[in-house]
Formats: C-alpha cells, sequence, structure tokens
C-alpha cells in the first residue's frame, strides 16, 4: 500500500494532520496538553488554544512530562505531552518511561525528522529514529505516516496507556504528516473514541475463595497499599473492605489518604512491627519491588509470610516471592469479590493483633510527637515539617507534593493525609526533579492549592520551571528544605576544590521566586514557617517559602543509605 498523499478533488473542504490530531484528542476528551514547541510542532499548541482548550507550556521537555503522567495518575485518563523532535524527545522520554514505571497513563507525542532520511542516516535535521529509542522506555510505541491513521492511532494510544496496568504511550509524527491533507469528510470518519478502553477484569472465584481463607485463618494479617490501589479510585469500596474486616493497614507512599493516617487501624507508624510480625499479607496495588525488600529479608522477620497479591497484570505474580493466593484483575473487582466471600467474618485473634499494632502506631506517634515539637537554635526537619503538618491538618483537600531525600522521607512520616490521591511523590524510580512539574499538574488537575516540599538539591532539578507556575498562576506554594547541601550542608571542603556536596551558602530562593514574578519569604523558625505558609495558602499566589534548615540536620541517601556503595580502599 502507497503512503503517498491523496489527491483530492478540486473544491472538496479539506483538512490536514494538524487539525485531525486535535479532533481525535478532543474526541477521546482530552483537553489539557503539556509540553514544550518548536519546529515541526509549534503550530500544535497555538491552534490548541485558539480552539479554547490549554497548552501549558514549560521550559523542559522532562517536567512537562512529569506534569502529564501526574495529570494521568489523578483522573484516570492518559495525560499529553507534546515535544519536539530529537533532543526534545530524548528529554520527554525520561518521564515517559518515569510514567511506564509507575503505572501513570500517558501519551508522549513527538514531532519526527522523514523516514526516508533517516533510514538512511542521512543527516536529517534532529535526525533520530525515535520510534525505536522508545520501545523498550514505554507500554507501546506508534508512528503515524498518513493523516487517515491518525485516529487509529490516537484509539491505540489511549486503550494500551489505560487498559491492564497503566502507562506510557508514544505516538511519532513525522513532520511532513502535519501539513498533509486529505478530505476532511473522510478525516471525520477515520475519528472514533474506544468503548470501555480499561474494561474491569474479573478474579477466578476460585481464586476468591483460596484468597478468603488464608485471611480467614490468619492469625495476624495486614492489609498493605501501593498508589496502585489509588489510582484505581474505587475509594469506598476500598474503607469498607478495611472496616469490615478489621484488618490493620499501611500504606505506600502515595497511598498514604486512601484510607485516612488517623483511622483507628492505620499501621503506618508500627510499619516495621506489622512487616516483621504479620503472617498474612494482603497486597492491594503494591509491588514487591526494591520499596518492599523484595518481600524478604530481614525487614519481612524470620517468620515465613504467606501473601494475597492484588494485580491487574498475572506475569508480576511470583516475581520475588511465592504468593500463595494471587487475585488477578481489577483492584474494585477483586476487593469487592474479597468482600462478598469475607462477608460477616471477624476472629477474634485477628482483633487481638488489630489492638497490639494499635497500641505500638499510637506509642510512636506519641514519641515522634515531642521530638515536632522541640525546639531547636535552628530548624531542622522534625520542628519545621510539625509546623508544615500542623497548617495542613486544616486544609485536607490540599495536594502535597514531595521531593528530595531527608525532605522526602520525613515528610512521608511527619505529615498526615486525610483523602486519597493527595500525595504525589518520586514513585517507583524515586526520581529528583519532579516536583515543578508534578505541582503544576495537579493544581491544573484538581483545582485546588497545592503544596510542594522539596529538598534544596531535589528543587534545582526543575526550578525554571517555578515560572511556569508563576505564568499560569497557579495556587503553589514551594517550601524549600534548604540546609545547604546534598543530603547535608555541613561537609568540609578539601583544600583545592568545593565540596562536591554543597551549594552556595548564599543562595536565595525566596528572591528567586520574586524574580520569577512570584513571592518570596525566608524564614528561620517554625513559627515564621507556619505563618508563611498559612498567608500563602490563603493568598493563593504562587510563592517560595525559603525554609533555613540546620546544616547538619540529614542523613546521606534518607533511608536508602544501604544502597549506597563506600569504598573500603584504605579504610580498617
Amino acid at each position: 500500500m502507497s503512503n503517498a498523499p491523496a489527491v483530492v478533488p478540486e473544491g472538496v473542504e479539506l483538512t490536514d494532520g494538524f487539525h485531525l490530531l486535535m479532533d481525535a484528542l478532543e474526541l477521546n476528551g482530552i483537553t489539557n496538553i503539556y509540553g514544550l514547541l518548536g519546529i515541526p510542532v509549534t503550530e500544535i499548541g497555538r491552534m490548541w488554544q485558539a480552539r479554547g482548550n490549554k497548552f501549558y507550556s514549560f521550559r523542559n521537555e522532562q517536567n512537562a512530562g512529569y506534569a502529564a503522567s501526574v495529570a494521568g495518575y489523578l483522573t484516570k485518563k492518559p495525560g499529553v505531552c507534546v515535544t519536539v523532535s530529537a533532543p526534545g524527545f530524548l528529554n520527554g522520554l525520561t518521564a515517559l518511561a518515569n510514567a511506564t514505571t509507575n503505572c501513570f497513563p500517558m501519551i508522549l507525542i513527538s514531532g519526527s525528522s522523514e523516514r526516508e532520511i533517516v533510514d538512511l542516516q542521512q543527516g536529517d535535521y534532529e535526525e533520530m529514529d525515535q520510534l525505536n529509542i522508545a520501545r523498550p522506555h514505554c507500554k507501546a510505541s506508534y508512528r503515524i505516516n498518513r493523516p487517515e491513521d491518525i485516529g487509529v492511532a490516537v484509539v491505540r494510544a489511549v486503550r494500551t496507556a489505560l487498559s491492564g496496568r497503566p502507562g506510557g504511550v508514544y505516538l511519532d509524527i513525522p513532520a511532513r504528516l502535519f501539513s498533509t491533507v486529505m478530505a476532511a469528510d473522510e478525516g471525520k470518519k477515520s475519528l472514533w473514541a474506544p468503548v470501555d478502553p480499561a474494561p474491569a477484569q474479573i478474579p477466578a472465584p476460585s481464586a476468591v475463595q483460596r484468597a478468603a481463607e488464608l485471611i480467614k485463618n490468619a492469625k495476624k494479617p495486614l492489609i498493605l497499599f501501593g498508589k496502585g490501589a489509588a489510582y484505581a479510585q474505587c475509594d469506598a469500596d476500598i474503607l469498607a473492605f478495611v472496616e469490615e474486616t478489621g484488618i490493620p493497614f499501611t500504606p505506600m507512599s502515595m497511598a498514604k489518604g486512601l484510607v485516612s493516617d488517623l483511622h483507628p487501624q492505620c499501621a503506618a507508624a508500627a510499619r516495621s512491627l506489622v512487616l516483621q510480625e504479620s503472617d498474612v499479607v494482603i497486597l492491594v496495588g503494591a509491588r514487591l519491588n526494591w520499596l518492599l525488600a523484595h518481600g524478604k529479608g530481614k525487614t519481612w522477620g524470620v517468620a515465613p509470610k504467606k501473601f494475597v497479591q492484588i494485580d491487574i497484570q498475572a506475569n508480576e505474580i511470583d516475581s520475588n516471592v511465592k504468593i500463595e493466593a494471587p487475585l488477578v484483575g481489577d483492584v474494585q473487582s477483586c476487593i469487592n469479590a474479597l468482600r462478598a466471600e469475607l462477608k460477616g467474618y471477624k476472629s477474634a485473634d485477628q482483633a487481638a493483633w488489630a489492638s497490639s499494632v494499635a497500641e505500638k502506631h499510637n506509642s510512636t506517634r506519641a514519641k515522634l510527637a515531642s521530638k515536632l515539637s522541640t525546639a531547636t537554635p535552628v530548624m531542622n526537619y522534625h520542628n519545621s515539617l510539625g509546623a508544615i503538618r500542623d497548617v495542613l491538618k486544616n486544609y485536607p483537600d490540599i495536594c502535597l507534593v514531595n521531593e528530595g531525600a531527608n525532605a522526602l522521607d520525613n515528610a512521608r512520616m511527619v505529615i498526615d493525609q486525610y483523602l486519597p490521591r493527595k500525595r504525589v511523590d518520586t514513585g517507583t524510580w524515586g526520581v529528583m526533579g519532579i516536583g515543578m512539574g508534578s505541582a503544576a499538574a495537579a493544581a491544573v488537575e484538581t483545582g485546588k492549592p497545592v503544596v510542594a516540599i522539596c529538598g534544596d538539591s531535589a528543587f534545582g532539578f526543575s526550578a525554571m520551571e517555578y515560572e511556569t507556575l508563576t505564568r499560569y498562576n497557579l495556587p503553589v506554594t514551594v517550601i524549600v528544605m534548604n540546609n545547604g547541601g546534598i543530603y547535608r550542608g555541613d561537609e568540609a571542603s578539601p583544600d583545592h576544590q568545593f565540596s562536591c556536596m554543597l551549594f552556595n551558602p548564599n543562595t536565595r530562593y525566596d528572591q528567586l521566586s520574586i524574580a520569577l514574578g512570584g513571592e518570596g519569604v525566608r524564614v528561620n523558625t517554625p513559627e515564621e514557617l507556619a505563618k508563611a505558609l498559612e498567608d500563602s495558602i490563603k493568598s493563593g499566589k504562587t510563592t517560595i517559602i525559603d525554609a533555613i534548615i540546620d546544616p547538619a540536620a540529614g542523613v546521606e541517601s534518607g533511608r536508602i543509605g544501604n544502597l549506597n556503595i563506600v569504598s573500603t580502599i584504605g579504610k580498617k
């Protein structure tokens, strides 16, 4: 079949690739696009805005991609990112790979060089075989060569991004396609929206019975929620499952708030105890990857564990340890099937276990509370985050974006979440630099204020995107935990060079905000921090709070210091 443009008779109304792509996106419910424009995709942004839609233009494609991926997570429809070819595509590809790893639905659309030149490596403008470079890093990678195929390509991208385990999809569009014309009526016929792009996947009745029996016979069961459970948006069903069974639960970081951190069955502050002593663990939308020590080792104690695992992807089962009761299906279907099978069942043994877990949880929180209120000459992570926590408890609907090492670990531990999908962080990869892109998407897609707590190192990865926040007047408060370095700011420098772990001690993040069109304030005490945060939220203005933290605060690599390789040469 020829790829040559069709000859359209004179007098026939025409359309082109630009318009067909926009028509297809609109038909699939897309109204917001994130990206960075240039050759050959500049006109997409202008025409998209002319239609009354929103195009959020970033300073770097990677951050635009992070925004699109978080939009997908929050809305359960693919976030769309548009980039230029080659270098721009590569910047966006990092975010696409991160979206796929985290199971966020996202579509990256990039212009590309013409195939006949790329395939012979003849040196086209920004020449790169983008289609094949993208393939290992996303669920699917498609190239569109004819305008009549734009509709089916967008449908395939939407269905692939949403169905099964969500993830990223790449659409490659050679530059010439954008201006290629065809008859408008034929173009309209080539477009449609997929019916039920993410169909329910019902678990087998025998699998449900097997899981229910394992739970009934458990002495010390535990529910462990991952962000897949939050993404499922079956919040009422999950809450009912927790309360009907009476089983303690602990959330992974982005599942915080799926059931309130203040719920009496929450065991987050007793995490070490429940992981080590539980005998049956019910994994709901969580993977036994490095974040859970692969389901083995001292993290999980000496007693053997039996796992019930709810996952929509069958080959995730048994990925690290034996899964006694796999439940393959979507979270909502599996949870409700388990509820029906366990109806009316509660064990006295399990009640005693739940009581002991609650006691440990409450004891740990009480000890932490004393640290949060302890005054120090210079703020540390505990009393600064304690001040933030006390403000945010009055604004449960605010989305919290969190990145860094110590800033991430401590905020996750200190700041309670009360509602689902109100925490966005570095996710499965622990990526640095997600802050400003994620904050932009959270503000755009929820229409609510956003607070971003960033380590000073993490903030540096996307700091110029703060201008993006001010340009669109987004109600985002960025708190930079400023201790002057990577992990901490008190490392001694060698005689010949400034330490590789330190930043300029005179850096003024609050002044950066003012220079980029926002509000800025520097704070030195928990009281000043609390007031600045309260004022910023109430004002709705884009603000940076430069929070001065003790340079000695922080530990290397946060909670994953054990993964850091240290030379032993010359050491005893």
